[in-house]
């Protein structure tokens, strides 16, 4: 494994780069399909997974577009799937303040050192997950719909300063007391917003190549394939082994924004 990082210091995400190293690009495609089968699963943390693992062989200026246009492929994918099963209402109070987060979270990332809201976020998510695991997540109190524009504020910071806003977005979809599949359903839509608005700060920022693109369809099959053996399991767990598996998630997440 050392030996595979120290050479891929050199090694692009660029579809021609991962031509050129097979080994890499199998890699790359594990880790995807591992990410993607538990964003089919739970309905989120597929960016967290591959960002995380991907920037141990690749340059994280190339993985982060990369994942934004995997996990935009996920939202839509999933999206249409669930489409019968999104909550509006939720959506109604969750994008605009997600849009306002995003826009919030560009302010703080160009005249600020974000570390300090990082431990922030580790600490507000393993408080949560604690809090849901002590008194079940089931019984978790039902938030009122309003409470979307905050935590969905919230969520949107983080996505524009760290790639990825899912934990406060999933803390009040959970306090919503949505089953399984609405919960996965309505993330997706929220996560779409998310998705298309740093797609398009990417694009204009030059972050996100044409090599990039033709990266991204390199690993896209395995995307695919993780979303469909994971929608299989999805289908099948109970809505307590899904609240659970959500919380695990986060408690990761958590552990990983604090170290």
């Amino acid at each position: 494994m050392h030996v595979l990082v120290g050479a891929a210091a050199a090694v692009s995400l660029a579809a021609s780069s991962l031509w050129e190293h097979p080994g890499l690009w199998a890699i790359a495609g594990a880790i995807v399909f591992v990410a993607f089968y538990v964003r089919a699963v739970i309905g989120f943390g597929s960016g967290l997974i591959s960002v995380a693992l991907l920037t141990l062989f690749f340059p994280i200026k190339e993985v982060v577009p990369v994942v934004l246009l995997l996990d935009l492929l996920g939202s839509v994918l999933l999206g249409a799937y669930d489409f019968r099963e999104i909550h509006w209402p939720e959506l109604g109070w969750l994008v605009p303040g997600s849009l306002l987060g995003l826009l919030v979270g560009a302010f703080i990332l160009a005249d600020s050192d974000a570390q300090d809201l990082t431990r922030f976020l580790g600490v507000f998510i393993l408080a949560y997950v604690a809090y849901a695991t002590l008194l079940k997540p089931e019984r978790l109190p039902r938030l009122s719909l309003p409470w979307g524009v905050p935590l969905g504020t919230f969520g949107g910071i983080i996505g524009s300063l760290y790639g990825g806003g899912g934990p406060p977005i999933v803390a009040y979809l959970q306090m919503r007391h949505l089953d399984k599949r609405a919960f996965r359903a309505t993330f997706q839509g929220i996560a779409l917003t998310d998705n298309i608005v740093r797609g398009l700060m990417y694009f204009f920022l030059a972050l996100l190549t044409g090599p990039l693109a033709l990266g991204f369809l390199a690993l896209a099959p395995a995307s695919l394939l993780g979303l469909w053996a994971g929608n299989h399991l999805h289908l099948r767990i109970n809505q307590k082994l899904f609240l659970r598996a959500t919380l695990v998630v986060l408690a990761i997440v958590g552990i990983k924004y604090l170290v």
